[in-house]
């Protein structure tokens, strides 16, 4: 014989197990996809379902339930989803201003390393061999092709990338600290 569900709330103030676990398996599911609906997560709801039988399990004695079992059940669930919502906008919120003053930190730390970089690289490049360095400048910095360097400098190309290729290994080398910052940026 099926218990109303008043019945099986007033067994279930008393304690009674088997009046707990019947409310548990007729209402469960309904409860989950109604949860979901609302979270569009299913395994959210599950966990606000469960911690809802939890509660009313705890709470039993308590208890007191002015409209039917089912609407309490569903408002219950309903007014828990709010709160996760409203929860989960909080911490959202939080965790924005968290990133936003951590981006400020790590600029200000970034410009320092660009600074140090920057320093480096062209320490590196005064470095390198005379002829070299002004191979690698006309590349860089002006963005002569090859071809137009080796006629500037009355060269062959085989030359101008010869010393491309080596002024690159050089600064490679020097620099190979800030590799994981060149990579970044």
């Amino acid at each position: 014989m099926k218990l109303p569900d008043e019945r099986l709330v007033e067994n279930l103030k008393d304690g009674d197990v088997t009046a707990f676990e019947s409310l548990f398996r007729r209402y469960y599911s309904y409860l989950c996809s109604y949860a979901t609906k609302i979270l569009n997560d299913s395994a959210n709801a599950e966990e606000i379902v469960q911690e809802f039988f939890v509660r009313l399990w705890e709470k039993r004695e308590q208890l007191s339930i002015d409209t039917s079992v089912k609407n309490y059940f569903f408002r219950s669930i309903r007014n828990h989803c709010i709160n996760t919502i409203q929860h989960n906008k909080i911490k959202a919120k939080y965790a924005q201003k968290i990133i936003a003053e951590t981006e400020v930190d790590f600029s200000d730390e970034d410009s320092f390393v660009e600074i140090e970089l920057s320093e480096k690289i062209n320490e590196s490049i005064q470095a390198l061999p005379e002829k070299r360095r002004e191979i690698f400048r006309l590349s860089r910095e002006e963005g002569l092709k090859y071809r137009e360097i080796a006629k500037k400098l009355n060269v062959s190309v085989k030359t101008v990338e010869t010393q491309m290729s080596l002024a690159i290994k050089f600064l490679r080398d020097k620099l190979r600290k800030y590799s994981t910052f060149l990579f970044i940026f």
